[in-house]
């Protein structure tokens, strides 16, 4: 048994995470998954990091797993809960020093996209969220997740530096989603070899793979907590 920690994204509340959660509860892992603060913009990333390490409480260890901007954050709870394992889920991947309004310039994100769009016929960067993110999901959970949304991560998370003056000594993976309309799979699977040094694992799914996939991707989380621990069943 082991306890995930889970970092929603951008938008998103520990709601996005239930069916995973459930998922995992039902191999007999624990699960953590904080709503981050959200409504309030003057809240920083090490302020979303000690709201998540707050509901942790004093148990160490764990994988953390962070979705789509939650890469931003994930890394920041693993250190201070000093973690077993670090997931990024779509995620963004920061450099030290980097603010979250830099990345997207600094990693080629843009560029990334219209190279998808052009071969996928407008689907990658669609504004239609039904489209763009919810592809496949269920259109009921993609309706309830949209009718969650609030305004996480703030503007002074955005434009701060991410604070880290390295990546945390952590055994740290990367899954991409294949079908992710939003990052498109070829920039990611470049970017976590460009900033981590990892060929990434995959699953065929779009960006709110928690939504569409949830027992695939409890699967891989848990493949991941065992290859750590060899014992976790």
């Amino acid at each position: 048994m082991t306890t995930f920690v889970l970092i929603h994204g951008a938008g998103d509340t520990a709601w996005s995470w239930h069916l995973v959660a459930a998922a995992l509860a039902a191999r007999g892992h624990d699960v953590v998954a904080p709503d981050l603060p959200g409504d309030d913009d003057t809240l920083t990333l090490d302020d979303y990091a000690d709201a998540a390490a707050a509901a942790v409480g004093d148990q160490r260890g764990g994988i953390v797993v962070g979705h789509s901007f939650g890469g931003f954050t994930a890394p920041l709870v693993a250190e201070r809960i000093a973690a077993d394992g670090l997931v990024l889920l779509a995620a963004m991947i920061p450099s030290p020093g980097e603010t979250p309004g830099q990345w997207w310039d600094r990693t080629g994100f843009a560029a990334a996209v219209v190279s998808q769009a052009a071969r996928d016929g407008g689907l990658t960067g669609n504004p239609d969220p039904f489209v763009g993110f919810y592809h496949d999901v269920p259109r009921a959970l993609a309706e309830e997740s949209l009718g969650r949304e609030r305004a996480h991560p703030s503007q002074a998370a955005m434009s701060a530096p991410w604070p880290l003056e390295s990546w945390p000594d952590v055994a740290t993976t990367m899954i991409v989603c294949t079908e992710d309309r939003f990052f498109p799979a070829e920039f990611l699977r470049g970017l976590a070899l460009e900033r981590l040094g990892i060929v990434a694992d995959e699953i065929v799914a779009g960006h709110c793979v928690a939504l569409s996939r949830p027992d695939e991707l409890a699967g891989m989380l848990i493949g991941f907590a065992e290859e750590l621990h060899p014992t976790i069943r």
